[in-house]
């Protein structure tokens, strides 16, 4: 994991566990933007990824999911000087690409004219190279794939993932999310939309998942990358399984470009596809790990349908709290964290839910995080086109 909350696995969940307040820093080049804050991921040095030869060749999207399979690889145990790169495979969710290098490159276009636009630019904007480069860099040459389903890539990178192992494609898939979209146009955009917190001068409680007060996500960098293998082969070498996906679920709203369908008929597909694909009963599930992105229309409807497909039992939290939304990462950073409830039997809390909405008739886990024996855990996303995915990981 490379987050807002901190560089490494480690770093972020204890982060995360201790829920204290959104990772937010006022960035000088949004000045003039509604909004002038965002989550950056802290103290992150790219050469120490890449070499200081070629960072300069690598868009900070692809820079993160570097380093964030890095660690996921050297965690599984696996070695990729000794593997059969044939038989591994990358899915990554990534639905924006190399947008600062898109805009620092338009901006010399317009500046000094065609002949000073980098002859890079292409391979380090295309959203295809999150995938890409990983690939080259740890020999992998099983299918390598980006996924773009907005907000929910990761997940439905992971749910992808899956299906390659499941059909025998792969072995081992190197999946997960990263995404980069802290530039000026892009948060203007979103400031635009009135998709984003306004609270410049409190940017500590800014986002406010399930709160009352909550007026909008904070957008974010970040990625996680996780090792996926069939559980027998990972048993059979004796890995650290850290948790199993028994299940996923995708759908469509078709309903409205960025709203979501209030009467909650897709994601309940999706979710609902998820339970049945893994065996599992509505009331067997002890905790959703929440899309929960602080706008008001979200979280409401995101309460509906868990309300309404899993009733009351499940203990909800939306980490968003602290990292902000990194967009087509956070599925992926959701799903990290949701193996590391099972594996610890910890469900971290919701950040700056001090009132909570009471409209949103739920088990929402504030304040202080829970220690309590889980062993079901839903993972929920959504994205702008009404596109759901839902994982489903049991314990080990």
């Amino acid at each position: 994991m490379v987050t807002p909350a901190g560089i490494g696995t480690a770093a972020s969940w204890a982060r995360i566990r201790e829920g204290a307040g959104t990772e937010a820093v006022t960035v000088p080049d949004f000045a003039g933007i509604a909004v002038d804050f965002a989550c950056q991921v802290p103290g992150f040095d790219p050469a120490a990824v890449v070499g200081r030869r070629r960072v300069l060749q690598f868009d900070r999207s692809s820079q993160l999911a570097l380093a964030a399979a890095a660690e996921a690889v050297a965690d599984s145990g696996l070695d990729p000087e000794s593997w059969d790169g044939a038989r591994v495979g990358v899915v990554l969710g990534n639905g924006i690409g190399g947008a600062a290098t898109w805009e620092t490159q338009h901006r010399r276009l317009l500046d000094s004219g065609p002949r000073r636009v980098s002859p890079r630019l292409i391979p380090m904007l295309s959203a295809n190279m999150t995938a890409g480069y990983v690939s080259m860099e740890f020999g992998a040459r099983g299918p390598s794939l980006v996924t773009a389903t907005a907000c929910a890539s990761g997940t439905t990178a992971i749910g992808t993932a899956r299906e390659l192992l499941r059909s025998g494609a792969c072995d081992v898939v190197i999946t997960g999310g990263a995404e980069a979209p802290l530039t000026p146009s892009l948060v203007a955009g979103f400031s635009q939309m009135g998709a984003l917190s306004r609270r410049n001068g409190d940017i500590r409680a800014a986002s406010r998942p399930f709160d009352a007060g909550r007026d909008g996500f904070v957008a974010a960098e970040g990625a996680a990358v996780l090792i996926l293998e069939r559980a027998g082969d990972a048993r059979a070498r004796g890995a650290r399984i850290r948790a199993l996906v028994s299940g996923y679920g995708a759908s469509a709203d078709a309903y409205h470009a960025t709203a979501p369908d209030p009467e909650c008929t897709g994601a309940a597909l999706a979710l609902r596809a998820a339970l049945r694909d893994a065996g599992v009963g509505p009331d067997e599930v002890d905790h959703v790990n929440a899309h929960g992105t602080a706008t008001v229309i979200n979280d409401a409807t995101e309460a509906r349908l868990i309300r309404e497909v899993l009733g009351d039992r499940p203990l909800v939290t939306s980490v968003k709290g602290v990292t902000g939304h990194s967009l087509s990462a956070a599925g992926a950073i959701e799903a990290a964290v949701a193996a590391l409830t099972l594996e610890e039997g910890f469900v971290p809390p919701t950040a700056n839910l001090d009132s909570p909405d009471p409209e949103i008739d739920l088990d929402v886990v504030a304040k202080a995080g829970r220690e309590t024996p889980v062993e079901v855990v839903v993972s929920n996303s959504f994205g702008f086109g009404g596109q759901n995915a839902v994982l489903l990981l049991t314990r080990s």
